[in-house]
């Protein structure tokens, strides 16, 4: 086990989740009692509360009492709290901070696109809140059952921001579809979860890692149970053939929830991979692999091909998302080095964690650039709504080009070195034919990135087209990102020093 705490310190590592609970709940009787049309205190408590979870995150406050006493083990360095259900380490430490700040981003961008419909919704807020508050406890899972009521707190709030706008037909359709898939994927889950306690005994994971690896050949049910993880794991990452909620759900939404699906969730998802598949069924790793590899490459064709297709550019980042989540996929395929959870050692998983982060990044671009385009009455979801905008705007189009190019893999800029470090660790363990298989893929996914940059460049602007009417904040928030995506491009080292670190222990 690792070092042993008293309750007192036990209570301060879990500081950050009960923290955002308290100020969530803070938030919405804020919102319950405000009487301003733009929710302006909702926004800025939720905001003000991300931030603060932020800073106890970056700096416990457990790290102030009394040290923990007892022996550590190979996870020396992660302590184990609540009976060893709840986990802090410097994966959870680098997840949570990169979760609260997309959120907050994401709640920047929804305040603005809501306030510019007239009608702020101070519910978005609130459900954003309590989604980050499930994902903290999926981060910091350390047992099947703790990732599963984690999931499933982020999941509940994610179908009823789906639905927020009740009154457009699609979204309704979108969240019915997303919430009975959900609860499909989420049932597959926990039982096969149920499965792998009635084989073990136990549901915390470095236990079950454990007897898995003592027990060798255990026969054919924990292989079963494996089936039921992978599906539930894969339909959170969006992987074919498990995707056919995302299009819809990203097409149906508001353009701010899809932006915030598209990103903090992403990094709760592969947590949720890790925690389950490597800290805690790592034993089955021949069985997951061969899965995996399969689910990696059906995204990837899948999501790149019918990507082309599409008109509406929410739905073609849809496809484009399950491109990026095949991708990803390839990072935690590399095996760890003698079965030792010191993971940083390998490469793989860091590179999958850097994918992520850059992935998160190049999105909330993405789709915060749509919600800049946009304004009341029109939602600029059309690709045809990009025609000529480097005649009106041409600071904005490069902006755009840069998240475009990025997105498809061009270097110098972010997702070239996202693709490059996991290609890199995939190739080093003997899958160079699924390296090239890659590259064929990210090849035909540059066509329909590089159709915005010609339609941006080298296409008549629309008659009804002119000069983009937004606010200073949003400007200035759209070109940080876009330039953020080009500055790590240029200088990606600090960012991946950063993920091997939060996984080398």
């Amino acid at each position: 086990m690792s070092a042993a705490l008293t309750m007192r310190a036990e209570l301060l590592l879990l500081a950050p989740e009960l923290t955002l609970l308290v100020l969530a709940c803070l938030t919405l009787l804020c919102d319950a009692f405000s009487n301003d049309p733009n929710r302006r205190q909702t926004f800025w408590l939720a905001t003000l509360s991300l931030l603060a979870v932020m800073l106890l995150v970056m700096f416990p406050v457990a790290q102030f009492t009394e040290p923990p006493t007892g022996e550590c083990d190979r996870n020396c360095g992660a302590l184990l709290a609540f009976h060893s259900h709840f986990i802090a380490d410097s994966l959870s430490a680098a997840l949570k901070v990169a979760v609260c700040a997309a959120s907050a981003l994401a709640f920047f961008y929804a305040h603005y696109y809501f306030r510019e419909r007239g009608a702020v919704q101070g519910e978005y807020f609130v459900l954003g809140l309590f989604a980050v508050l499930g994902i903290l406890a999926l981060i910091s899972a350390n047992s099947l059952l703790v990732a599963y009521l984690g999931l499933e707190l982020m999941s509940l709030c994610l179908y009823a921001m789906v639905a927020m706008n009740s009154k457009a037909p699609s979204a309704v359709e979108a969240a019915m579809k997303y919430f009975v898939l959900g609860a499909l994927a989420s049932g597959l889950l926990l039982y096969g979860s149920s499965l792998l306690y009635g084989i073990s005994g136990t549901l915390i994971l470095t236990e079950l890692s454990a007897y898995l690896h003592a027990s060798g050949d255990a026969g054919l049910m924990p292989v079963f149970a494996l089936v039921f993880i992978v599906t539930g794991v894969a339909f959170k990452l969006g992987l074919v053939p498990f995707h056919s909620w995302l299009p819809d759900v990203y097409q149906g939404a508001p353009t701010a929830v899809t932006l915030f699906l598209a990103t903090a969730p992403k990094l709760a998802a592969l947590a949720l991979a890790l925690r389950l598949l490597i800290f805690g069924l790592e034993a089955l790793r021949p069985d997951w692999q061969g899965m995996f590899i399969i689910l990696a490459v059906l995204s990837m064709a899948g999501g790149n091909i019918i990507a082309i297709s599409q008109t509406n550019i929410k739905r073609m980042l849809a496809y484009s998302a399950i491109a990026h989540a095949g991708f990803l996929t390839l990072g935690i395929l590399p095996g760890l080095q003698a079965g030792a959870l010191a993971i940083g050692a390998s490469g793989g998983y860091s590179s999958a964690l850097f994918y992520t982060f850059a992935y998160v990044l190049m999105s909330m671009g993405a789709f915060g650039f749509i919600i800049f385009l946009g304004r009341k009455g029109h939602e600029a979801e059309r690709l045809d709504d990009f025609k000529g905008l480097a005649v009106h705007s041409p600071w904005f189009a490069f902006v755009m080009l840069l998240l475009m190019f990025s997105l498809a893999g061009i270097p110098p800029f972010l997702g070239f070195w996202a693709k490059w470090f996991v290609l890199k660790e995939i190739i080093a363990v003997g899958y160079g034919w699924l390296a090239a298989l890659a590259v064929l893929f990210s090849v035909i996914g540059a066509y329909y990135y590089l159709r915005v940059v010609k339609l941006l460049y080298f296409d008549e602007p629309e008659a009804d087209s002119g000069p983009i009417a937004a606010a200073w904040s949003m400007r200035v928030l759209i070109s940080l990102n876009g330039l953020a995506v080009l500055a790590l491009g240029l200088a990606p080292g600090g960012l991946m020093r950063l993920c091997v670190a939060a996984l080398a222990y």
